[in-house]
């Protein structure tokens, strides 16, 4: 993700609204509207900033040159994540307050540079060959680290109020920590199963159905008392004015056109990342939309023999602005950064052996 200072954002903002644009046109924004007198000097340095990043493309020379944003994909739109949240709810401009079905043209391998996809396949050849030399009784310690982990940070992060050392011992025991609704306790122990069906069943995930998203809906909700199924009424997200699809035809519409845009790509990483922001952003259940779509992420991972994500060293909130940018935008760049992080994380934390973190027991 770029991190830019606050004029380069800026310049970027105003040429993503108004492209193609001019030098002189940029000077102007910033002496008028951005309230800033900036030299034609300094302006090019940021503008070159912004070429050498990647961030805009040019055509023409000189006076004559005109810029407008580098996209390899529509939804790797950049934003300045701090200055949309510094905006309350009310003052944002929300460019998709309706469910955008043109996205399903932008689900593709290309969310992901050939760059990006060189580096994070070295680093899951390094995962790979970290398990394939661990014992099976090291493998199964470790798997069940990052399954304690994986149900505690999901869980929290829908609100759960379990501490790790409670989860694992929840876990670990089947024992439930004082002070806690039972609620609570099943939500973390669906995690364990709907993790443990994706990895006694891998090849299943290497093509997706509806039935097998609806499969891992029916496991993370079980005994929550939530219905099963496709919703057929309206849901709100907390914190956003984005209104999912309100109907059962078009919630079922947007689910067959997810999963032939996840079996159409190539890269398991693409995939993934589609799963874990697409379900969250259809909302087709009436709860345990992104819990589903966390643990269906994984479930493709692990078919592929990529490193599954604990999201163990995730901020919540930064988690739910990546959500509400792709909700309110359709900017999965955030999101993807999270993600990639995630996954990186994952790799150099389990399956280790002696490299990694210590189990006991």
């Amino acid at each position: 993700m770029l991190k830019l200072n606050k004029r380069r954002n800026a310049i970027l903002s105003f040429i993503q609204n108004n492209q193609p644009v001019s030098t002189s046109q940029i000077g102007r924004y910033l002496t008028h509207d951005w309230e800033e007198t900036v030299s034609r000097a300094t302006i090019i340095r940021d503008i070159n900033e912004l070429l050498r990043v990647k961030a805009i493309k040019r055509r023409g020379a000189g006076r004559g040159a005109r810029y407008s944003e580098s996209l390899e994909n529509t939804l790797l739109k950049h934003i300045d994540v701090n200055g949309y949240f510094a905006r309350e709810l009310e003052q944002r401009t929300i460019a998709f307050p309706r469910f955008n079905f043109k996205i399903f043209s932008a689900l593709n391998d290309s969310l992901f540079s050939r760059q990006e996809l060189k580096e994070l396949t070295d680093t899951n050849i390094n995962y790979q060959k970290n398990a394939s030399s661990l014992s099976p009784v090291i493998l199964k310690k470790e798997l069940e680290r990052l399954t304690i982990e994986l149900s505690w940070k999901s869980s929290q992060i829908e609100g759960n109020t379990y501490s790790l050392i409670d989860t694992e011992v929840l876990i670990k025991e089947n024992k439930e920590a004082a002070g806690h609704t039972k609620e609570e306790a099943t939500m973390i122990l669906n995690h364990k199963q709907a993790l443990d069906y994706a990895v006694s069943n891998k090849s299943f995930f290497k093509k997706i159905t509806l039935r097998q998203i609806e499969n891992m809906h029916r496991l993370i909700i079980s005994g929550l008392n939530i219905n099963y199924g496709l919703r057929k009424n309206l849901v709100g997200i907390t914190g956003t004015n984005y209104r999912p699809l309100d109907n059962q035809y078009q919630i079922r519409e947007a689910m067959e056109k997810l999963t032939a845009g996840i079996n159409r790509a190539k890269q398991p990483l693409a995939k993934a990342l589609m799963a874990a922001l697409m379900i969250s952003y259809i909302q087709p259940f009436e709860d345990g939309n992104k819990r589903t779509a966390r643990l269906l992420a994984n479930a493709i991972l692990l078919a592929f023999d990529y490193c599954p994500l604990s999201y163990r060293g995730i901020n919540e909130s930064d988690y739910k602005k990546a959500l509400i940018l792709f909700y309110e935008q359709n900017s999965a760049v955030f999101f993807k950064a999270l993600f990639v992080e995630q996954f990186k994380f994952a790799v150099d934390s389990y399956f280790r052996g002696n490299a990694g973190a210590k189990t006991e027991g």
